[in-house]
C-alpha cells in the first residue's frame, strides 16, 4: 500500500459538507469588520486573537463557542454575510475542495432592518460570485466548483442572540421557551422551502447548538414540514449527547445525514433507562444507519477540541464507523475557530488512523455521493462520475 500524502491530498477533489459560514472567517477579514463595525476584540492582532480567542486547544465547548460572539456581531450586515461566504467559497476552492455546503442560522443575523430572505440572499450572493468567478479559471481535466446551503434552526436561544429572537420572546410572553423554539425553527423551515422553490440552492434543513436539554423532537414540526416539502435534512446529534439522541434525529426528524455523531458508540452516554441492553441498542442503531446510508459528518479537529477527554483521534469513534462500513464524510465544522482545512482533517487522518488506500478513496468520494447536490439527480450522477475519474487519474499518477 503507498503511503497518502499530504500533497496528494491537496490534488485531490474534495468536499465539505460541514462547514459553518460564522465560524470560517477569515482572520484579518473579522479583524477589519470589527474595526467597520465597532465591535470591540479583545485584540486587533491576529496573534493577539489566536491567544485569547481562538486556540489550537480549549477546555470545553463553552470556551470552543466564545469565539461566535465576535464572528456572528460582525456578521449583522448584508455587506459583511456577502464578503465572507464569497471569501468562504475562495478558501476551499484554493485547497482542492470542489463542494461545499455552507451551514448559517439566518435568525442570528436579522436585525431591525433586516430579514431572514435578505440574510440568505446576501450569503447566496457571495457564494454565486464566487462560483462564476472560479468557474472561469479551471481546467478542462477539472471539475466545477458548486456549492449548497444549509439553513440552521438553533435548539435554544435568548432575547440577546439577534433582534429576530427578541421579537419572538416578546410575542409569546405567556409561552413556554420550548414553544417559542419551536415556532422560531418552524418559520425558518418553511422559509427554507420558499426560498428554495424560489430558486435558490437551498439544499437543506440543520438543528444545531446546545445538544444535552434540548432534544431533536421538540422541533419536530419544522423537520415534518422540510420532510413533507422533499428538503434535505441534517442534525447535530451524538455530538454532545448519547446515541439515543442519533436515535431521535432518525426517526422523529427524518434526518438524511448527522453531524458529528461521536458519542455513537458510547454506552456510558446512554441516558434513557428505558434502555436496558445498551450493547444491542448501539449494535442496532449502528447497523440501520450502515443500511440505510445515512452518512455521519465528521470534524475531527473540532471534536477534538470541543472533547479534549478524547486526547488523541486514536480514541474517537472514526475508525468504529468505518470498520462497521458506516458512511461517512470529513468537514471542517469552522475553519477559523479550529484552524483547520478539508487537507488538514485528511491529512490528519491518514497519520492516526489504519486506513487502506481503498478506505480513503471511499472516505472522500463520500462527500460527493452523500451530498444534497442541488441539480437533478442526473446532473448529481454525472459530477460525481467526473470526480471519481480525476481522483483515480491522480491515485495512479502518485499511488501506484
Amino acid at each position: 500500500m503507498t503511503k497518502i500524502t499530504k500533497h496528494f491530498i491537496q490534488k485531490i477533489p474534495k468536499t465539505d459538507l460541514h462547514l459553518h459560514l460564522d465560524g470560517s472567517l477569515r482572520l484579518s477579514t473579522l479583524i477589519e469588520m470589527a474595526k467597520g463595525s465597532r465591535i470591540e476584540l479583545p485584540s486587533y492582532e491576529e496573534e493577539g486573537l489566536n491567544e485569547l480567542v481562538f486556540k489550537t486547544h480549549y477546555t470545553d465547548l463553552h470556551e470552543y463557542l466564545a469565539g461566535f460572539v465576535y464572528t456572528i456581531g460582525v456578521l449583522q450586515t448584508l455587506e459583511n454575510l456577502e464578503r465572507a461566504a464569497f471569501e468562504l467559497a475562495e478558501d476551499a476552492h484554493a485547497e482542492g475542495v470542489r463542494y461545499i455546503e455552507v451551514r448559517f442560522a439566518p435568525q442570528l443575523h436579522v436585525t431591525h432592518a433586516t430579514e431572514i430572505g435578505t440574510i440568505v440572499r446576501a450569503v447566496f450572493q457571495g457564494l454565486e460570485r464566487a462560483k462564476k468567478e472560479i468557474n472561469t479559471t479551471i481546467s478542462k481535466e477539472d471539475i466545477c466548483f458548486e456549492y449548497g446551503i444549509i439553513l440552521c434552526a438553533m435548539r435554544r436561544f435568548n432575547r440577546q442572540m439577534s433582534p429576530y429572537y427578541e421579537r419572538l420572546l416578546n410575542r409569546g410572553k405567556t409561552s413556554t421557551l420550548r414553544y417559542s423554539y419551536a415556532r422560531a425553527s418552524l418559520a425558518l423551515a418553511k422559509e427554507a422551502v420558499k426560498l428554495r422553490d424560489e430558486g435558490l440552492p437551498i439544499v437543506g434543513f440543520d438543528l444545531a447548538g446546545e445538544e444535552a436539554g434540548f432534544p431533536a423532537i421538540h422541533h419536530k414540526a419544522a423537520f415534518l414540514h422540510a420532510h413533507r416539502h422533499f428538503l434535505r435534512k441534517t442534525v447535530h446529534a451524538g455530538e454532545a449527547y448519547g446515541p439515543e439522541s442519533i436515535f431521535q434525529a432518525i426517526t422523529e426528524c427524518h434526518a438524511n445525514r448527522i453531524g458529528h455523531g461521536t458519542f455513537l458508540f458510547s454506552e456510558q452516554a446512554i441516558k434513557l433507562k428505558t434502555i436496558k441492553n445498551k450493547a444491542k441498542y448501539i449494535k442496532q442503531l449502528s447497523e440501520y444507519i450502515a443500511n440505510q446510508r445515512i452518512t455521519i459528518e465528521v470534524c475531527p479537529t473540532s471534536n477534538l477540541q470541543t472533547l479534549p477527554e478524547l486526547k488523541s483521534l486514536k480514541n474517537h469513534p472514526i475508525q468504529q464507523m468505518i470498520n462497521h462500513g458506516l458512511s461517512v464524510s470529513i468537514g471542517t465544522d469552522n475553519r477559523l475557530v479550529s484552524h483547520t482545512s478539508i487537507t488538514k482533517e485528511l491529512h490528519l487522518l491518514t497519520e492516526h488512523l489504519v486506513l487502506t488506500n481503498l478506505q480513503f478513496r471511499d472516505l472522500v468520494l463520500s462527500g460527493f455521493k452523500r451530498s444534497f447536490f442541488p441539480g437533478s439527480y442526473d446532473k448529481k450522477r454525472a459530477y460525481i462520475r467526473k470526480a471519481i475519474m480525476l481522483y483515480d487519474n491522480l491515485a495512479k499518477q502518485y499511488l501506484d
